[in-house]
């Protein structure tokens, strides 16, 4: 593995292009493209505020800086740096912005949720999509880019309305059977929509294309429900992780309950492989020592190193209990994340923070646990392989796949704590983001 030097970053704005060629990041008002491969500058582009969210259009031509603060988002094209657009939602603010499907359409959420305005970088048309609803998830796109699902609210009840992306069409129009509608999200192949409730109502509804209420699934009630979930990419399984600290994965064919998978503080099955990290103080020959240390030398010297170690089943984890009086408890499955290739399942517990659990999806048991000696920021997949990458909060990265588990140390002088990561398409490199700087890890050939 290499690692580039570190660069500046703000507000975690890193983002690999679709295609993998570029990589954009944001300093303040600024906006850095590189070359993926070189890191070299290939545009700077300087917006008028401070940028808050950016996103790549899908054919990777164009990209969007929204500054919530001024109601602005600006748009810029690696074609043509000369040409750029901004849209300026005036009195009427800006809470959020992406860009649809066909990469040519930009929808803008105004402030209390009053409407989204699509606008069109082609013909400068302007649509408008009233009441949408402020939740979690509210806009969901099929993967194809051919439909767009939106969450309402009106006159106290939701809905859910499905368009057209090709000409903003109002394809179905229902309304759901929720208290308070919190997310909205497709399957892969975008035949199933699945809608669920509230964190106060275990609720999840799961819709065809045309509106009907295929199935609706309940765990249980009079207590904190559903957290996260997630689709399988073959759109055969649907993950539920809810605040009893449980994972229940539903089927496509029936939509009732496979299995569930419990996250105990005691894991006593002989069959799992528990990965432990232990901290060892790298080791110096005292005839090497000068003073002063060279900078090299120092930073060995002062930085712990880690491994991992296979521990004696059983093993007790790390748990913490929830404090009872404060809103958004930690506990329950905060993270759930399938691999690319359908086979695993990676969650997080929040009552125990310093575990990822991976799951066997083709046995539906328990494969590996991986108890990290600070908690879980992150977590993703390769989207080539099975390969799963965790950072907790320091300057490793750990990576974890069916062969194995290593923690690799940044090579990098002063403070880097890597709070979120992101792969690139190809699944060869990495970039570590930490509150103020990034750098991209590069796998050589035979790693990936």
């Amino acid at each position: 593995m290499n690692f580039s030097e570190l660069l500046r970053l703000s507000g975690l704005l890193g983002r690999f292009s679709p295609d993998g060629r570029c990589l954009a990041s944001c300093v303040q008002y600024r906006l850095v493209v590189r070359d993926v491969s070189t890191l070299q500058i290939l545009q700077l582009y300087t917006c008028l505020d401070q940028i808050q969210y950016i996103e790549w259009s899908s054919d990777s031509l164009f990209i969007l800086c929204a500054m919530y603060k001024r109601g602005i988002v600006q748009v810029w094209s690696l074609e043509q740096p000369d040409w750029h657009c901004k849209i300026d939602e005036g009195s009427a603010g800006l809470v959020a912005s992406c860009w649809s499907p066909d990469g040519r359409h930009i929808l803008n959420t105004t402030e209390f949720h009053l409407r989204i305005t699509v606008w069109s970088l082609c013909t400068k048309s302007v649509s408008y999509i009233k009441y949408p609803k402020a939740c979690q998830q509210g806009i969901a796109f099929t993967k194809d880019g051919r439909y767009m699902a939106v969450a309402e609210r009106r006159d106290c009840k939701d809905f859910v309305s499905i368009f057209v992306c090709s000409d903003w069409q109002l394809l179905r129009h229902f309304d759901t059977e929720t208290q308070d509608l919190f997310g909205i999200e497709w399957a892969p192949n975008g035949c199933v929509l699945a809608v669920w409730d509230t964190c106060l109502e275990y609720k999840i509804l799961l819709y065809s294309l045309d509106g009907r209420l295929l199935s609706t699934y309940r765990a249980y009630e009079w207590s904190l429900g559903i957290k996260s979930i997630a689709w399988s990419p073959s759109s055969q399984f649907l993950a539920i992780g809810s605040y009893d600290e449980k994972v229940r994965i539903l089927n496509h064919v029936t939509w009732k309950k496979v299995t569930e998978f419990e996250h105990p503080a005691t894991i006593a099955n002989t069959k799992t492989i528990v990965y432990k990290e232990v901290e060892k103080s790298p080791s110096v020959e005292t005839e090497r020592l000068s003073f002063p240390p060279t900078r090299a030398l120092a930073s060995s010297l002062f930085s712990t190193q880690s491994k991992y170690d296979i521990s004696q089943v059983p093993v007790s984890l790390q748990y913490i209990k929830p404090v009872a009086d404060r809103a958004n408890p930690k506990m329950g499955i905060g993270m759930l994340a399938f691999s690319p290739d359908n086979c695993f399942l990676a969650t997080k517990n929040d009552n125990i923070p310093n575990a990822v659990w991976i799951w066997d999806i083709q046995k539906l048991k328990l494969f590996v646990v991986l108890e990290q000696l600070c908690a879980i920021q992150s977590f993703q997949w390769d989207p080539r392989q099975p390969r799963l990458a965790v950072c907790t909060g320091n300057s490793k990265v750990y990576l974890w796949s069916p062969a194995g588990c290593v923690s690799v140390q940044v090579p990098m002088e002063g403070d880097f704590q890597i709070v979120s990561l992101s792969w690139r398409s190809s699944g060869d490199s990495m970039a570590l983001l930490s509150k103020d700087n990034f750098c991209v890890c590069y796998f050589e050939r035979e790693e990936v």
